[in-house]
């Protein structure tokens, strides 16, 4: 198993573990402040906007995603809006930019598709925070097609199998 200083293989540690102990690597995802918009839409039409003006769609970060193979390997970034995770959009591409003074900074290429998830409370943070698949909050429209007990969030399933309900 991989390890750094603190005897760990990442961030993420023990999700990114497989259960016989061997070092995963999949998808990845972001989750990201943003900073601004008081709404989805205003986040949409900055986002329209900064597509045509300076295209493709992407989102300058200082820090340049270590794990960037698994974030492109169908991650999203998933965006905080107004203190809640609202929306999420495809990371298409994950590449090295300058800023306008000439230091270096990561551009995130986004799919310009803002997809809605389930709404779920989120502190404020700085920068992005890697985000784990079993950690993402669902896609709206994957909740609506579920009926019955599988319309219900995976933890509430869980504590209804424990209590027998299930």
């Amino acid at each position: 198993m991989l390890s750094n200083r603190y005897g760990r293989c990442c961030a993420t540690w023990p999700a990114c573990v497989a259960p016989a102990g061997r070092y995963t690597r999949g998808v990845l995802h972001l989750i990201k402040l943003s900073v601004g918009p008081k709404d989805v839409g205003q986040l949409r039409d900055i986002q329209a906007r900064r597509a045509q003006e300076d295209p493709p769609l992407r989102h300058r970060t200082r820090m340049f995603p270590r794990r960037a193979a698994e974030l492109t390997a169908g991650g999203s970034i998933y965006w905080v809006v107004a203190g809640f995770v609202q929306v999420r959009q495809r990371l298409l591409e994950v590449r090295e930019e300058q800023w306008e003074d000439g230091s270096s900074c990561a551009g995130l290429v986004l799919d310009p598709e803002l997809v809605p998830v389930a709404a779920r409370q989120m502190k404020p943070f700085q920068g992005w925070r890697y985000l784990v698949p079993e950690a993402a909050p669902d896609d709206v429209a994957t909740m609506a097609e579920a009926q019955g007990a599988e319309a219900l969030p995976e933890r509430l399933r869980a504590e209804l199998r424990a209590l027998g309900l299930l």
